[in-house]
């Protein structure tokens, strides 16, 4: 099993990274939450799950331990193929998906495309126990980076494109997305106008698991906005499944 891959970036598109290890373009098929981290010429380290078929050998790559381990997890379950389980980790965080589970919510587990109400009740079922317990930071964290994004929003922020593609990816129409998009840019200023202290997500996501404590949004300002695009991407499609 190829358990990381640490190398120069070659490439970045919306479904996935070319990552060039000892002289070798390593196709990694990503969330765009990774993506977003990965910058073309730089160098980078990602975990990684290598999926054998027949007829393919596919690595998918995940900015962090956790994504990885919870993406292999999440396959164990009845009707989960690592198509379904990195479009589960595209909607939430690891940490989101183990209160999901735990609470048996399983209207917020069926937006996720491709998962039913039946689907969402054997996930929740099987894996019941098997996540492990939600960590404290990953809430915080969210909270934080959301809030943080509020400051310079310009029009033509490159979020916004990465976030576009990445609901495409998920099935999602062009208008769809963009009115999502447009939703979750209009909160995050508002909440950015108040000064970031809010009671919870400002894009009203806390009741999945996504919200919480507001953090500090430490951090270099450009590694704060690679971030944001995967809060931004979780933000949109809670728009789109209240839609």
């Amino acid at each position: 099993m190829i358990s990381h891959l640490d190398g120069r970036v070659s490439a970045v598109a919306p479904e996935g990274a070319v990552i060039e290890v000892g002289g070798v373009g390593l196709l990694v098929q990503c969330t765009p939450g990774t993506l977003a981290t990965l910058r073309p010429g730089e160098r980078a380290r990602v975990a990684t799950s290598l999926v054998v078929r027949e007829d393919a050998l596919t690595l998918f790559g995940f900015a962090a331990d956790d994504e990885r381990d919870v993406f292999e997890l999440l396959q164990t379950a009845s009707g989960v193929g690592p198509r379904l389980a990195l479009a589960m980790l595209a909607v939430f965080t690891p940490d989101a998906l183990r209160r999901a589970v735990a609470a048996e919510d399983v209207t917020a587990l069926t937006r996720v495309p491709g998962i039913g109400r039946k689907g969402a009740q054997r996930i929740v079922l099987e894996l019941a126990g098997r996540l492990g317990p939600p960590g404290v930071a990953g809430g915080r964290a969210q909270q934080g980076q959301l809030a943080a994004a509020g400051s310079g929003l310009p029009g033509a922020e490159p979020w916004r494109d990465q976030v576009r593609a990445g609901l495409l990816n998920l099935g999602w129409q062009a208008r769809e997305a963009d009115q999502a998009i447009a939703a979750v840019a209009a909160d995050v200023q508002a909440a950015s106008g108040a000064g970031g202290s809010n009671d919870g997500d400002p894009t009203g996501g806390g009741a999945n698991g996504d919200g919480g404590q507001n953090g500090d949004g430490g951090g270099a300002d450009g590694a704060r906005a690679e971030v944001d695009v995967a809060a931004m991407l979780r933000a949109a499609l809670r728009k789109l499944s209240r839609a």
